[in-house]
């Protein structure tokens, strides 16, 4: 059998440890399709490009191989265009593979043509237009760029006759990719070991560029030698165990924990910023220092961000930097008067159980302490989410998926698929609130099919609680948020799952640990009534 230029991708994407494929056929993908089975990598269909995105990165985070998401022309392009902007954003390796006429064709035909490389050139780290010319080095350019840096997504325009056409004989191997930047100019390092070595309140705050830089590590032990407490975004959560005392937990979204963060923040006399990039902030977090503070950023690239100012910037692995600084420093005693530990405190008080009745925040931790240790959980945007991310005590990374940087919605049904699929032996738990759930309704049957055992917390309020929230503290009229309740315990029955309404602590801990052990998904439908959320975060 000739070997197609399909054939060249679907073999370069296998050997990058790629296995899974997510999308929606069309005429204009089937070679792509027929290709990445040769090649061994399971091409699993869907019922919306958006929710195959976030499969894709489920994978990703699973196996740490880049996600695959396969579009077709036109409308499939379209639908893709979300979960590509939160790959973006969120820092998500994703080849988008999309299907698209031949130039011949395209200058004489409309129908479902646009320019797919135009729509995507600002959400996508590069896009290619694939001719069949050097096809394997433009896929060797598109992994290194999905991988490296910050990691994010590639577009690969494929018109049809390319994918048919017979592969060109390769062309000669790229070079050795170089060693990435460890550190920076000695003087710029000593600078920052001075710094850190003078400092009686050090504190450090991590995030999403010290996870995918695997520096989980390199920060625990960056702590243990400085006595810095921990800060993580709700993507770094885990990186140290929450149990540690030193760890005060996660920051992004919620004023209440502001209110104990960032005044250490402002005290502090050193502040390690260990791959944290502000994208995964709300506005509170803009110059949450004074301009003049010592901040040493620790970053794989370069900041153009403008949230804030630091003094020393390191480029280059933020592991390494972490263990370059944490080198022969001598441990002595920080924060004397003990601000950090009160705030740890705080913390866990503010964000408590109901003391009385039943509420999320009564979910959230029965199911913290009922699910198996390392359950990996995945969180929907929406008020949920907020008290959720500060709630969950994350021993390990990425036990806690989202949509941190972009804030969509619906995406955690599908992370916890695609994780599940490519790790059957984890445990696996999505978090939603009803209105998110029921924009992938549909793709619950995806999950049915694939025969996952997946629990889903659906958090029924009837109300887009988060918007509502602010659209009633901003003395607005009740207007396009609250909505009729679904039976979504007859909804999983009829799409092949099972459901089962919770109002109280015994069943929730019953049906979570049944939930486990099926063999399709389980709708927990945690009912908690409107304004559920007021004063929780």
């Amino acid at each position: 059998m000739t070997r197609r230029n399909a054939d060249l991708i679907a073999e370069k994407l296998h050997a990058a440890g790629c296995r899974f494929a997510y999308g929606i056929p069309g005429g204009e993908v089937l070679t792509i399709m027929d290709a990445l089975h040769q090649a061994g990598i399971h091409f699993r269909l869907t019922k919306h490009e958006n929710f195959a995105g976030f499969m894709a990165e489920g994978s990703w985070h699973a196996t740490g191989a880049p996600g695959i998401l396969v579009a077709t022309i036109g409308p499939g392009v379209a639908n893709a265009v979300n979960v590509v902007a939160n790959a973006y954003q969120d820092r998500v390796p994703l080849l988008v593979i999309t299907g698209c006429l031949d130039d011949a064709d395209a200058d004489t035909y409309t129908h479902q043509l646009f320019d797919h490389r135009a729509v995507f050139k600002d959400i996508v780290k590069a896009t290619y237009k694939a001719t069949g010319q050097s096809l394997d080095r433009v896929l060797d350019k598109a992994i290194t760029e999905m991988t490296s840096g910050q990691p994010g997504p590639v577009h690969l325009d494929l018109p049809i006759k390319v994918a048919d056409a017979a592969a060109a004989a390769p062309t000669a191997p790229p070079p050795p990719a170089a060693a990435p930047a460890v550190a920076a100019a000695s003087t710029t390092l000593e600078q920052a070991r001075a710094m850190l070595a003078s400092a009686q309140k050090p504190i450090v705050v991590a995030g999403v560029d010290a996870l995918n830089d695997g520096a989980a590590d390199a920060l625990k032990v960056f702590i243990a030698a400085t006595g810095a407490p921990l800060i993580t975004t709700y993507k770094a959560k885990g990186m140290v165990p929450e149990s540690d005392p030193l760890v005060l937990g996660g920051a992004g979204l919620s004023p209440l924990a502001d209110t104990h963060l960032l005044p250490l923040l402002q005290g502090a006399d050193c502040i390690i910023l260990a791959g944290y990039d502000p994208i995964e902030m709300r506005v509170g977090w803009r110059n949450p220092w004074p301009q003049e503070a010592p901040v040493i950023d620790l970053t794989p690239v370069l900041r153009t961000h403008g949230m804030h100012d630091v003094a020393v910037t390191l480029m280059g692995s933020v592991g390494h930097n972490l263990a370059v600084l944490a080198k022969d420093h001598e441990r002595r005693d920080v924060w004397a008067g003990g601000e950090p530990a009160a705030a740890r405190t705080a913390l866990e008080r503010d964000f408590a159980p109901e003391r009385e009745g039943w509420g999320p925040a009564t979910a959230f931790r029965t199911l913290n302490r009922v699910l198996p240790k390392n359950t990996v959980i995945t969180a929907d945007s929406g008020a949920h989410r907020i008290l959720l991310s500060q709630m969950w005590h994350a021993e390990a990374p990425r036990e806690i998926l989202q949509s941190s940087a972009l804030c969509t919605m619906g995406c955690a049904v599908a992370l916890a698929a695609g994780y599940k699929e490519a790790a059957p032996q984890r445990n696996v738990t999505a978090f939603v609130g009803d209105a998110g759930l029921e924009m992938t309704l549909g793709d619950l049957a995806t999950v049915r099919d694939l025969g996952l055992s997946v629990p889903i917390v659906v958090l029924i309020d009837d109300s887009l609680a988060l918007i509502e929230m602010k659209q009633r503290g901003s003395q607005l009229p009740n207007v396009g948020v609250d909505f009729s309740g679904t039976d979504f315990v007859k909804v999983a029955e009829g799409i092949g799952g099972h459901g089962v309404w919770i109002d109280d602590v015994e069943t929730l801990e019953r049906e979570a640990t049944a939930a486990l052990n099926r063999e399709t998904f389980t709708l927990l439908c945690v009912r908690i009534g409107r304004k559920a959320y007021d004063g929780k975060f």
